[in-house]
């Protein structure tokens, strides 16, 4: 548990193991301006000495160490290149903040004072505190949790936050709680797609969801495989039969004031009240079935359930911050493996709706379990729809590991989305969803099939297949395959699971409907 306590002491008189902050660059330069100013001033010109020989020139992702700079409480002085600043964003505060952590940490300290200065244009302090306090919590996520033999780095443990207006504090305390919900939740996702799978199964996985429901006061309904049967989920439980593991579908449900406290969503919500339903793909493991896929790399199919992740890690935060509408969310949790019960392709599946599935490749499986689980958030009485998953290689191909494509059937519905990306500081890239491609998924023995036709627009093939089960509803569909997993560190973030979506997700419920 970090422990943040805010001071508005001048940053000179701070004791401290280490006062982090950051500059920036102008012509190649650092600009020693304000504090910054003051700061070389009593350390004997000592910044502008080190700028002229190239060691400290404000360039994004450059770290300066220096140790008992006179005229500073603290024993250490942090300067943290941040590039332009015309380009610097309320986003960077969050990066800067985990850069300093991580620098910090790795050198074992646990904990400092972050001095906040030279803000972005119209950034409440609020939100910069806030943002601060997200970047720490989440660069002390460590994906190494069953080593035996890891070094003894201990997390960040203290920081104290410098630079902000004293008359603010009741605000600027609002802005640390929330940040501290907000990176929880996204570190709660990280957890969850680092866990092995044998280790967390879709039981595993539904009772970790019951448990946080319970101590966030969430509704959650968990349907076994004869309630799944029951219920005609022929799409899900297709993919889920080459498994020993049987499969879950957990619904959990944020009611506000007005709704019955903890009472899991069945039937129609009251007339004009708009539901959201968020819907998380949940395959605990995906060999790709019969279809299998490579040996290589495919020990990170434990993350294939990173969308279903997503979803319960926003519904915790937003059971803290308590937004004005209803939000459920439905995630179909099961693995996808061979066996001699395991569908097969050219097999044809009857999903919830009642359309005809033709089964060309099984390691196409996502979109039959979220074709099932969609279907459902509907007749729970979701209005709107957001899903997430780590679905396509091809979005990898298009969009790198760079942005996370989002598709819709309602463009004013995901330009509100994507406002929120831009104000949390996430990355989606709109996608195509036109008419044009609707013949690729179109079957010559059923109503579909479950993958396009030829090589290309893989990830709008699948898209369109989840589109097929939506109706009209407002949709927005994330393929978070390329940004899911940091294949390599950044400054700021260990390498593994990202947690990507859950802070815009968090915005977007708590702005809805738009």
């Amino acid at each position: 548990m970090l422990d943040v306590q805010l001071t508005f002491d001048a940053p000179e008189t701070i004791p401290t193991p280490a006062l982090a902050t950051w500059v920036f660059e102008a012509d190649g330069k650092p600009l020693l301006e304000d504090v910054l100013a003051g700061f070389d001033k009593k350390a004997g010109g000592r910044l502008k000495e080190l700028a002229d020989a190239g060691e400290l020139t404000g360039k994004s992702g450059q770290s300066l160490l220096l140790h008992d700079a006179p005229g500073l409480k603290a024993r250490r002085l942090l300067l943290l290149g941040a590039g332009k600043r015309e380009k610097f964003a309320p986003a960077d505060l969050r990066k800067l903040a985990g850069t300093a952590a991580r620098f910090l940490k790795a050198r074992g300290l646990t904990e400092f004072a972050f001095l906040l200065r030279s803000l972005p244009a119209a950034t409440a302090a609020a939100d910069a505190a806030q943002a601060a306090v997200e970047g720490v919590i989440l660069a002390n996520f460590e994906p190494a949790t069953y080593q035996t033999s890891k070094k003894d780095q201990k997390p960040i443990s203290a920081l104290t936050l410098a630079g902000l207006p004293a008359a603010e504090q009741k605000t600027l305390e609002a802005g640390v709680t929330r940040g501290r919900v907000i990176a929880d939740a996204q570190n709660f996702a990280r957890e969850l797609s680092n866990e092995p799978s044998n280790r967390l199964t879709p039981r595993l996985f539904a009772e970790r969801a019951s448990e946080m429901a319970r101590e966030v006061g969430l509704g959650i309904d968990v349907l076994e495989e004869d309630r799944l049967r029951g219920l005609k989920m022929g799409a899900f439980l297709a993919v889920a039969r080459g498994s020993e593991e049987p499969p879950r579908l957990v619904v959990l449900t944020y009611a506000p004031s007005g709704w019955k406290p903890g009472a899991p969503v069945h039937g129609e919500p009251a007339q004009g009240e708009p539901v959201l339903a968020l819907v998380g793909k949940g395959i605990t493991f995906d060999s790709g079935g019969i279809s299998i896929k490579p040996g290589e790399g495919m020990e990170k199919m434990k993350y294939d359930m990173a969308g279903g992740a997503t979803m319960l890690a926003a519904l915790r935060a937003l059971a803290r911050l308590r937004p004005k509408h209803k939000i459920i969310a439905v995630v179909p949790l099961t693995e996808n493996l061979p066996s001699g019960r395991a569908q097969k392709p050219g097999d044809v599946q009857r999903a919830m709706s009642g359309k005809s599935i033709e089964v060309i490749n099984t390691d196409a499986e996502g979109r039959l379990v979220l074709a099932d689980a969609v279907t459902y958030a509907r007749q729970l009485g979701a209005t709107h729809l957001v899903d997430a998953a780590t679905l396509t290689g091809a979005i990898v191909v298009a969009l790198g590991h760079v942005h996370a494509g989002a598709f819709t059937n309602n463009q004013e519905f995901l330009d509100a989305f994507l406002a929120s990306a831009r104000a949390v500081g996430e990355s989606f890239w709109p996608m195509p969803l036109d008419d044009d491609y609707a013949d690729n998924i179109k079957s010559d023995i059923a109503d579909l099939r479950n993958t396009g036709k030829g090589r290309g627009a893989g990830a709008t093939n699948a898209a369109l297949f989840i589109k097929e089960f939506v109706g009209d509803t407002p949709w927005i569909h994330l393929d978070i395959a390329g940004t899911a997993w940091l294949e390599e560190a950044k400054p700021w973030m260990p390498k593994g699971p990202s947690g990507i979506a859950v802070r815009t997700l968090i915005h977007f419920a708590e702005n809805f409907p738009a």
